[in-house]
């Protein structure tokens, strides 16, 4: 039986070691970036691999030394901007040190996410990032407090269960836009949002809003579905509906800013001066609050910044059973333009 053309079979590491004259374990210490190799055998190796198109086997690796150099990322959603942001301050971290993102959508839903938590523990990952604010099941804790790799939240800093934690109070989110409105007089006030009853964070941030309305003696309520889009459009309609409900609030906070940004349309194509009849808070920073010529106000996250520090919490392996570690951002509040008497 012939053998099969040499040109059609993958190279293997044994075939760069070969070429480069050293041995597979050298091989494989320079693409992991260990050992002490002398500069002029990591470039000699290094040259060899992309001259052969040699690709490792990650998996294959995986089983040998138990990990992968995949850490698995998990968040609602790639379209929300938020997620966006976060996701570029995890590569800034992961991509220098050779380790790759497997991003999973989970749409905050607590089984898909239990379902991609057994998935990519199944691939051996170096560690896990995974976005709170979801009823999460027993089943799935279970699953990342068995003792495999290290595992972070990010943006739920309110109700930290995982090895570590970096994000924020949701609760004080709602807490600062309330003061916010109470600082400059605005006693009758709203919260616009949609998917509260599946988005946690979502309902800390309503929940902080309208106590501290409520504790202040103020005029406190809240429009929101859960049938609903968590985007322009869904605030556009929300604040149509809120249009059709009678007196409007002197004060709007909206769940983020893409919601106020559609609410902003809305009230502006109805006629409402803002933020003389109404004013408004967003919520997040992200770039969408540029999409309209009024300048948002809204309270800013430094989102890159949780995804960067969480990235590099879940490579930090020198304390792996230490206690929970909650890291929370700061919060900032832009003034903008939308809430009437704002220094």
């Amino acid at each position: 039986m012939s053998q099969e053309p040499s040109h059609h079979r993958p190279k293997t590491i044994a075939d760069v070691a070969r070429a480069a004259g050293v041995s597979p374990m050298t091989v494989s210490k320079v693409l992991r970036g260990t050992g002490r190799i002398s500069e002029e055998t990591r470039a000699r190796v290094r040259r060899l691999v992309d001259e052969m198109g040699y690709v490792p086997n990650s998996l294959a690796g995986a089983l040998s030394s138990q990990t992968s150099r995949l850490v698995g990322v998990l968040i609602p959603s790639v379209s929300d901007q938020v997620y966006a942001e976060v996701l570029s301050g995890i590569n800034a971290v992961l991509n220098p040190r050779g380790l790759t993102g497997l991003i999973g959508e989970t749409f905050f839903d607590p089984s898909t996410e239990e379902r991609l938590i057994r998935t990519m523990l199944s691939m051996q990952p170096a560690g896990l990032i995974i976005s709170g604010g979801i009823n999460r099941t027993a089943a799935a804790l279970r699953l990342l407090r068995q003792g495999g790799p290290r595992s972070v939240q990010i943006w739920d800093g309110d109700r930290p269960d995982l090895d570590a934690t970096v994000g924020l109070s949701h609760v004080a989110v709602g807490q600062l836009a309330a003061q916010t409105f109470l600082s400059v007089g605005l006693r009758d006030c709203c919260y616009v949002g949609a998917e509260l009853a599946r988005d946690l964070c979502a309902a800390q941030r309503c929940e902080g809003f309208l106590s501290t309305l409520r504790q202040a003696g103020a005029a406190a309520r809240s429009i929101t579905a859960d049938d609903l889009p968590r985007n322009a459009e869904g605030g556009r309609i929300l604040t149509e509906r809120l249009l059709g409900q009678g007196p409007l609030p002197a004060a709007i906070h909206y769940l983020n800013d893409a919601m106020a940004t559609g609410g902003l349309r809305a009230l502006l194509a109805a006629g409402i001066a803002v933020p003389d009849a109404v004013s408004v808070i967003g919520f997040n920073g992200t770039s969408l609050r540029h999409a309209i010529r009024t300048r948002l106000t809204t309270i800013e996250v430094p989102l890159a910044e949780v995804g960067r520090r969480a990235a590099e919490a879940v490579i930090r392996q020198d304390h792996p059973a230490e206690p929970v570690r909650v890291e929370l951002v700061g919060l900032h509040l832009n003034p903008g333009t939308t809430v009437r008497g704002l220094a």
